[in-house]
């Protein structure tokens, strides 16, 4: 069980506080509410390259690592198609530099032109890095526009190329910033060696003058229904064929969620699943497999991946592919079976659970969701499913790529 606190501030900041006073260090995480699927679809990229921007310098700061490191803390940051999170962790007698640091750039950005260049250019890089320079890494370039034909999730967070980061002006960079990065568009969370009362006396001090702004979320798109089956193949210098298959499932807060998910650990994570049992040991197609979910906010992705072993066509993993899946959504799921796998969800959600930041950015994330007491009440719902609902939810994967 993680007890926390939680308060407003005037300005429409939420702050949520977890005591821990068996570490002697704080995590500070502040997470906003805008992604990927924020951006303008001529202007993407844009939430990656402002979680690179915040470390360049705000009104007071020009450095922002050079003070956190004085006294002994470290940072880091993600962004996602819908949220944006920064976290930091110090000594708990050093937390309010920490406070100080995150609310200077809440309140504004030193807006550089240096600055910018810099950071263009290190995401520019990242982006050949990760997506053009290495076998597969265009995949998901690929596949995301593939599915999604309207929805802003058709493209990645690094944007959908390197001409639109480099297009990127300070004007727009100044509007991005003015448009979410508001008190009001934020959740703070500080897990560790603290007091709610340190955290209330900080929160007023530091974030109570940052002035709210007018937050205009872009209006939700919704994806229309998909009623054929699309496909894409492309040619590439790699090591292996590899297929990636594209479900649709559906969104995070979604009643089903716990079910799809463990389904795709029923089918594709480890050694022992039914993807790897039956298609990389006992009849050798693939030399690996794996199946996940997105998660997203929004209705996301059931997907599987693998590489295909030399010789074995396209055709005949398909088939492979069709025929356990066919037979995986008439069989219901051994309770031994459901079992380990909810086992293995339950080790990997405690063990994550021992660690400050882990607890702070997941804290955000349920607070984000709208639902922060699902932090602790999320592994009950994956300890009820039955294998009833893991076939129905085998039943329900709508129409794939």
């Amino acid at each position: 069980m993680l007890a926390y606190q939680h308060f407003v501030l005037q300005n429409g900041l939420r702050v949520y506080v977890h005591e821990d006073l068996s570490s002697p260090m704080v995590c500070v995480n502040v997470l906003y509410d805008v992604g990927a699927r924020d951006e303008h679809p001529a202007r993407t990229g844009f939430a990656h390259l402002f979680e690179h921007l915040m470390f360049g310098g705000s009104i007071h700061i020009p450095n922002y690592d050079e003070p956190l490191q004085r006294v002994g803390g470290d940072n880091n940051a993600f962004t996602t198609n819908d949220l944006t999170n920064y976290y930091c962790t110090v000594p708990s007698d050093n937390i309010e530099t920490a406070f100080w640091l995150e609310s200077d750039r809440m309140m504004g950005l030193a807006f550089s032109p240096k600055s910018l260049e810099v950071q263009r250019q290190v995401v520019i890089e990242e982006f050949k890095q990760r997506y053009l320079n290495q076998p597969y890494g265009d995949a998901w370039l690929l596949l995301r526009p593939l599915v999604y034909k309207e929805h802003p999730y058709q493209w990645a967070t690094i944007g959908k190329n390197i001409e639109q980061i480099e297009q990127a002006t300070m004007e727009e960079v100044k509007l991005f910033f003015n448009s979410f990065y508001s008190p009001s568009n934020a959740i703070l969370v500080v897990s560790g060696q603290v007091s709610l009362s340190r955290v209330q006396a900080l929160s007023e001090k530091w974030f109570g003058p940052i002035p709210a702004k007018t937050v205009n979320k872009p209006k939700r798109t919704i994806e229309p229904q998909q009623t054929a089956f699309r496909k894409l193949e492309v040619t590439r210098d790699v090591p292996a064929h590899a297929i990636y298959r594209a479900y649709r499932m559906c969104e995070r807060k979604h009643p089903m969620y716990p079910a799809v998910d463990l389904l795709s650990d029923l089918l594709g994570r480890g050694n022992s699943s039914r993807l790897h049992t039956a298609l990389v040991l006992n009849n050798p197609l693939f030399s690996e497999i794996s199946c996940y979910v997105t998660g997203d906010d929004d209705p996301g992705l059931f997907v599987i991946s693998g590489k295909l072993m030399p010789e074995i066509t396209f055709e005949q993993a398909d088939a492979a592919l069709d025929e356990l899946i066919h037979e995986f959504k008439n069989t219901p799921v051994n309770e031994s079976e459901l079992l380990k796998c909810v086992r293995k969800f339950e080790s990997a959600l405690r063990f994550s659970s021992t660690d400050i930041v882990n607890k702070a950015s997941h804290l955000a994330i349920y607070a984000w969701m709208g639902h922060p007491e699902w932090i602790n009440s999320e592994l009950l719902k994956y300890e009820a499913l039955t294998p009833k609902e893991i076939l129905q939810a085998a039943k329900i994967g709508r129409a794939h790529v």
